[in-house]
C-alpha cells in the first residue's frame, strides 16, 4: 500500500511499512524512512508506484482549468477528491484525484485552504480581483523583460532614465525599473553604472555627479522663495575702528574682518568682527527656515549653492566702504608680551575700510617683508590698504597664539602639504559643464595671511565659547577627547576641550552667513552681549533644548555631505586635468598599504590619492614613479602601476594621521543596485 502525504506544504509519496492508531512509518523512493501522522494522509493507493503517481499528476494538474474547477466546486467545504469526481466524471482515477490536489493547492486565488486536502472556493469579487493582480503582474514583468531588452541593446526607457538616481542611490528593489537594469546588468554581465552610461542614460560624467549630489541632498532644487532680508532695527553705535577683511576674490558671504588700536602705546586692542545676520533673521522666521533647511553654503570647484539668498548676504556681508552691523570681541593685549588683559563683546557698526583678497597679495605678504625686509615690488606692497606694521604685529600675534595652542596639542601641527585652488577657465558662474579647461594651482599651507585669519578665528571661537559657558547660556561645540588615533571631532551642546586645536573649548561663530551652527551661536552670543549675566534668561535656545540636539543631529549630516560631495568635484577635476594635460605618469608617496598587496599613494604635485600595485615590500613614505591607468570619471577611479622606485628612504610627511575624506575619495564611488542579489528577494521577502 502507497500513501500520499503532506510533510509541511510539500506533498510526497512512499511505500507503507507499518502502521500505528495515529501514524504510520513510510518510506520513500530515495530509501529515506518518515513518520506520518494520519492527518497528513492524503490518499491511499496501490497502483501505480508512488514515482509514477507524481509524474502523471504533476502534468495532469497543469491541464486542469480552473475557472471551469471553480464553477463545479460546490458552495461548502470540500475535499479534493470530491472535486476530483465533479471535474473529470465518474470515479476519478488515483492520478486525477493527486492532480486535483496539486492544482487546488497552487491556486489560492481561486480556493482557500480549509484543512488538510480540503478547499472552500473563493468569492468572486476576490477572484476576480486576484485575476487582476495575477494578470498585472504578468504584464509588469514583460514590462521589465522589454526594459531590459532595451538597455542591453543600447538605449535607455523613458522611465528608468528619469529614476536614474533613485535607483543607483536610494532604489525600491521591487520597482520594475531597479529590476529591469539589474536583469539587464546579468544578462550583458556589465557592471550598472557601465551598463547604464553604454545606453545612454549617463550623458555626461559632470551631470552625473551633479545631479545625483541634487537627488540627495536637494531633491527640490537649489533656487530660494522670493525672500527680502530684513532689516536691522537696532541703535547701534559707530565703532571708532578701521577694519579688513581677508578674503579669496571669490567669497562673497564675507563673515569676519580685523581691526587694530594703540599700536606703539604698550597696550593693543585687536578688534574681531562678525557679520552679524543673527540681529535680523530671527528663530522661527521664514528665512531662518530656509538656512535651517540648507544648513551651510556647498563648495565646489567653480560653484557653490549658498546657504542664504544673495541678496540677503548682500545686506550682511562686511562689503567695504560702509560701516556693516557687527558682533565684535575686542581683546585688549600687553603689546610687548601678547598676554591677553580683557576681552569685550559689542554689538556696533563697523566701518569696513577694505576687503583684502589672499590671491591679489599673498604674494606680497612674506616672512620677511613682515620682519622688515625688501619686497620684489615696493610700489605694489606700499599701496595695499592695511599698513605693514599692523600685518607685522597680527602675524606676530598669530604665531604666538598658535605656539601656545602646541603647548597645550603637545605637539606641533605640521602643514607639509599645500592647499590647492581649482579654477575653471573662461567659467561664467553657472553650473560647470565638466568640460571646462581646469586650472589647479598650489598654496602652501601657513601663509602669513592664512595663519592671521585662523589664528584669531580661533581664538574669537574660543573665547566667547568658554563666555557662553561661563555665563550658563548653551551653544554649539566642537570638542575633540584626545590626539589619539581613531578620535574623532564631535559635536556637541557641552564646553568640551578640542585636543586637535588646543583650547579649552570651541564654539564656531565666525561663518554665519555660511554656516547654520555659527548663525545659531551668534543669537546666543547676541543675548550675552544685551543681557549679561541674565543671558540664559534670554538667550533663544535654553539648556538642554530639543531644537539645539536637532540642529547638531542635521548639520552634523549635511556637512558631512557637503564635505564629500566638495571632494568628489575636486577629484572629478583633478582627473579631467590628468586627461586635457595627457598625464601618464606621477610621482607620487606611498602612504597606506592595503588588503592584496596594493597602496594607495599620493600625487606629489596634484590634489590626487589612488590605489597603486606593484609596491610590495616598501616602507610607507617611499617616492615611486607610477605609470596610471584608465580614467574612469563616472566611478572616479584611477589606479598605477609603480614603474620606478625614486626613494625608499622618504620619512612619512603627516606623522601617520591620515585624512579620512581623502583616502575614502581614493576609490569606486558605491551604488546600491546589487546584481548578486537573489532574483525576487525584497525587504518582505529576503532572499534565503
Amino acid at each position: 500500500m502507497h500513501v500520499l502525504f503532506d510533510e509541511a506544504g510539500k506533498f510526497l509519496a512512499g511505500r507503507i511499512l507499518s502502521e500505528a492508531e495515529a501514524s504510520a512509518q513510510v518510506e520513500l523512493d530515495s530509501g529515506k524512512r518518515v513518520k506520518v501522522k494520519s492527518a497528513n494522509q492524503l490518499l491511499r493507493f496501490d497502483k501505480p508506484a508512488p514515482a509514477e503517481l507524481m509524474a502523471q499528476a504533476a502534468p495532469l494538474a497543469a491541464e486542469i482549468e480552473l475557472p471551469l474547477a471553480w464553477e463545479f466546486a460546490p458552495e461548502a467545504e470540500f475535499g479534493f477528491g470530491e472535486l476530483a469526481a465533479d471535474y473529470f466524471g465518474g470515479t476519478p482515477g488515483v492520478a486525477q484525484q493527486a492532480a486535483m490536489l496539486l492544482a487546488l493547492y497552487e491556486a489560492p486565488h481561486y480556493f482557500r485552504r480549509a484543512g488538510k486536502g480540503r478547499f472552500k472556493k473563493a468569492p468572486a469579487d476576490i477572484v476576480a480581483q486576484a485575476l487582476a493582480a495575477i494578470e498585472k503582474k504578468k504584464q509588469i514583468a514583460a514590462q521589465i523583460s522589454a526594459w531590459a531588452d532595451e538597455l542591453a541593446a543600447g538605449s535607455t526607457p523613458g522611465p528608468i532614465r528619469e529614476q536614474l538616481y533613485k535607483i543607483l542611490f536610494r532604489p525600491d528593489k521591487n520597482a520594475p525599473e531597479y529590476k529591469a537594469v539589474v536583469e539587464a546588468a546579468r544578462a550583458t554581465q556589465l557592471a550598472p553604472l557601465a551598463l547604464l552610461q553604454k545606453a545612454g542614460a549617463i550623458e555626461s560624467a559632470y551631470q552625473f555627479h551633479w545631479q545625483r549630489f541634487l537627488f540627495e541632498n536637494f531633491p527640490k532644487g537649489t533656487g530660494f522663495p522670493a525672500l527680502q532680508a530684513p532689516a536691522i532695527t537696532d541703535e547701534l553705535p559707530l565703532a571708532d575702528v578701521q577694519a579688513y577683511s581677508i578674503d579669496d576674490s571669490s567669497t562673497t558671504e564675507i563673515d569676519d574682518a580685523l581691526s587694530l588700536q594703540g599700536l606703539g602705546t604698550g597696550t593693543v586692542v585687536l578688534g574681531i568682527h562678525i557679520a552679524a545676520p543673527g540681529l535680523a533673521v530671527q528663530p522661527g522666521d521664514a528665512l531662518d527656515a530656509l538656512a535651517r533647511a540648507r544648513l551651510s553654503t556647498v563648495y565646489m570647484p567653480g560653484y557653490k549653492i549658498t546657504m542664504l539668498p544673495d541678496d540677503v548676504v548682500e545686506a550682511y556681508t562686511l562689503s567695504e566702504g560702509r560701516p556693516v552691523p557687527a558682533v565684535s570681541l575686542y581683546v585688549t593685549l600687553d603689546e610687548a608680551t601678547l598676554e591677553v588683559q580683557a576681552t569685550e563683546t559689542r554689538l556696533e557698526r563697523v566701518p569696513i575700510v577694505a576687503n583684502l583678497r589672499h590671491d591679489q597679495i599673498d604674494h606680497l605678504i612674506a616672512d620677511d617683508w613682515l620682519a622688515g625686509g625688501h619686497v620684489s615690488n615696493k610700489i605694489e606692497a606700499e599701496a595695499l590698504p592695511i599698513k605693514r606694521e599692523q600685518l607685522s604685529f597680527l602675524y606676530k600675534l598669530a604665531q604666538h597664539l598658535k605656539h601656545q595652542r602646541e603647548l597645550v596639542r603637545g605637539k606641533p601641527e605640521t602643514f607639509n602639504r599645500p592647499d590647492y585652488s581649482f579654477k575653471l577657465a573662461g567659467h561664467d558662474g553657472d553650473v560647470p559643464t565638466g568640460d571646462e579647461q581646469v586650472l589647479i594651482t598650489t598654496r602652501q599651507r601657513g601663509a602669513p595671511l592664512d595663519v592671521i585669519v585662523s589664528e584669531l578665528m580661533i581664538l574669537a571661537n574660543s573665547t566667547w565659547g568658554q563666555w557662553l559657558a561661563h555665563l550658563g547660556v548653551p551653544a554649539i561645540y566642537r570638542s575633540q577627547a584626545s590626539l589619539l588615533p581613531g578620535v574623532k571631532v564631535r559635536m556637541g551642546a557641552k564646553a568640551l576641550p578640542h585636543a586637535g586645536i588646543g583650547v579649552p573649548s570651541y564654539a564656531w561663530s565666525t561663518s554665519p552667513l555660511r554656516r547654520y551652527v555659527d548663525l545659531v551661536n551668534q543669537w546666543q552670543l547676541i543675548a550675552a552681549a544685551r543681557h549679561g549675566q541674565t543671558a540664559a534668561l534670554a538667550a533663544p535656545f535654553k539648556p538642554k533644548d530639543a531644537q539645539l540636539f536637532a540642529v547638531i543631529s542635521a548639520f552634523d549630516a549635511a556637512y558631512s555631505a557637503y564635505n564629500a560631495h566638495q571632494a568628489s568635484m575636486e577629484r572629478f577635476w583633478t582627473l579631467k586635468y590628468l586627461r586635457q594635460h595627457g598625464i601618464t605618469e606621477l610621482t607620487a608617496s606611498l602612504i597606506k598599504e592595503q588588503a592584496g598587496g596594493a597602496w594607495l599613494a599620493r600625487a606629489d604635485t596634484l590634489p590626487l590619492v589612488f590605489t597603486v600595485l606593484g609596491a610590495q615590500g616598501l616602507p610607507r613614505g617611499t617616492q615611486v614613479r607610477v605609470r596610471l591607468g584608465q580614467i574612469d570619471d563616472i566611478a572616479l577611479d584611477v589606479g598605477g602601476t609603480v614603474i620606478e622606485v625614486l626613494d625608499a628612504d622618504t620619512p612619512p610627511t603627516d606623522n601617520g594621521v591620515e585624512d579620512e575624506d581623502e583616502t575614502s575619495a581614493a576609490g569606486p564611488i558605491a551604488i546600491a543596485v546589487d546584481v548578486s542579489e537573489a532574483e525576487g528577494a525584497s525587504a518582505d521577502n529576503p532572499a534565503p
